[in-house]
């Protein structure tokens, strides 16, 4: 499994020359610390100095297989031998056959495809497609979601990375989302809860028009913006309401998808089948840039006999479908699912362990192999450890402390990731712990009261 590094450049000047000719994502380039790469193979990866880092984030959250598979890598290589490049108005035979084996693990009557480069445009052309079933205009999201930044998928989200793209596309509107820790409508949790976050979203559907609603797009498990998992009968609520006002109801696992929380679609869990799922990321194990909308027979026929609006050169673009093919038949032969779900629960142990120990962890979220804990300045008053859209010094010494005791993983505001790849073992998790069990002392340091 091993990827050899023909790396001809120090990591210094791979650093300067990226950043004297590049920009990188959601950052200043004066202030990017980027580690230089040599190699990686399984969960690790290694700069050009030798050191090692555990890739605890499957770097956003889309290293599902980890590195070197060479099952992915040979399905690559086999592809570029026989057809590249095929347009989108072309058949394969790679086409067909990764859509007859994803309408497989696709909940329900979720059994058509439409192919794209990532996970945004999968959202873009969501929106699209509710749009032109339904005949209607508005979009119902959520404040704590991310759908991507592309002009249609970044007004979707509704976190502050959209405030720089605004105004974009008109008719987007938000609710409240169902979380827990820091409930809206309920500050004693969820237990024995009416669910008013649900009769919220009602609400706000009658204010804006059920006939003017196309889709109501949620994670799932909201995702960046804190592992938020929604209430036991959330999401069968949510079913219900989108049914009665005939609106789609449109289910992000652009990261949470292809066995990230120990099911093959996390909607699984609540044994709920939207209109449409979006997915990318663990589909090709970011091997090559994937995206996909799955969607219902019901919408399906209705293009049968009416144009869908929409178009992209690299729709069903060859080489990235052979690696989805590949990723596919990995994740069945080696029980990855099932692994995610095994090793899940052993992670959920370690987050609880570390939070009955250090009083700056408030919560601890977890579904299969995708967690994150949420640090406090206060267990009592739930002051976040880094403001709200910012940081902090405590949350930066953390990350330099993990980066140094080679660890590399998404920080977030006060959130701390915990996504490794689905391969992980229970001695690689229990490793990354013992070094997480020491970074957080640091932040203990900042606790008050």
């Amino acid at each position: 499994m091993n990827m050899k590094s023909e790396n001809t450049m120090t990591g210094q000047e791979m650093v300067a020359l990226c950043k004297k000719h590049t920009l990188f994502s959601w950052s200043a380039t004066n202030a990017v610390n980027p580690i230089p790469w040599s190699k990686a193979e399984g969960i690790y990866f290694w700069d050009t100095e030798g050191k090692r880092y555990t890739d605890l984030s499957s770097q956003l959250v889309c290293t599902n297989l980890g590195y070197g598979n060479q099952h992915v890598i040979d399905a690559i290589k086999k592809q570029v031998d026989g057809i590249a490049f095929a347009g989108p108005n072309m058949a394969t035979q790679i086409r067909a056959e990764v859509s007859e084996l994803l309408a497989k693990y696709t909940p329900g009557d979720l059994n058509t495809f439409f192919y794209t480069p990532a996970g945004a445009e999968a959202n873009e052309n969501a929106i699209k497609l509710a749009k032109q079933y339904t005949g209607r205009q508005k979009i119902m999201v959520r404040y704590r979601s991310y759908h991507g930044a592309t002009a249609g998928a970044v007004t979707l989200t509704g976190d502050p990375r959209r405030w720089p793209a605004e105004p974009s596309i008109p008719g987007v509107i938000r609710v409240f989302d169902p979380y827990e820790y820091r409930c809206t409508f309920n500050a004693n949790g969820c237990e024995g809860c009416s669910m008013p976050c649900v009769a919220h979203i009602e609400e706000t559907i009658q204010y804006e028009g059920p006939n003017n609603i196309a889709a109501f797009i949620i994670e799932t498990v909201t995702g960046t913006n804190g592992v938020i998992i929604p209430p036991t009968g959330y999401l069968k609520a949510v079913r219900e309401l989108c049914t009665k006002y005939g609106i789609m109801m449109v289910c992000d696992e652009v990261m949470v998808g292809l066995g990230r929380t120990g099911k093959w679609f996390t909607v699984d869990h609540w044994d709920v089948v939207p209109d449409m799922i979006t997915m990318a990321k663990g589909l090709t194990s970011a091997y090559l840039p994937l995206g996909c909308v799955a969607m219902s027979d019901k919408i399906a026929a209705h293009f049968s006999d009416n144009v869908f609006v929409g178009g992209l050169t690299y729709n069903a673009h060859p080489m990235c479908l052979a690696a989805a093919k590949a990723v596919l038949e990995v994740l069945v032969a080696e029980d990855l699912i099932g692994n995610s779900e095994r090793m899940g629960k052993v992670m959920a142990g370690l987050m609880a362990d570390l939070k009955e120990k250090h009083p700056s962890v408030g919560d601890v979220r977890s579904l299969g192999l995708f967690g994150a804990f949420e640090l406090v300045k206060n267990r009592q008053t739930k002051e976040m450890l880094a403001p709200f859209n910012g940081t902090s010094e405590p949350m930066n010494k953390l990350g330099a402390y993990l980066k140094q005791n080679g660890i590399s993983t998404m920080i977030h505001w006060n959130k701390l990731f915990c996504c490794p790849p689905l391969t992980i073992t229970e001695k690689q998790l229990r490793e990354t712990f013992a070094i997480l069990d020491e970074g957080l002392k640091i932040t203990d340091q900042a606790v008050e009261g």
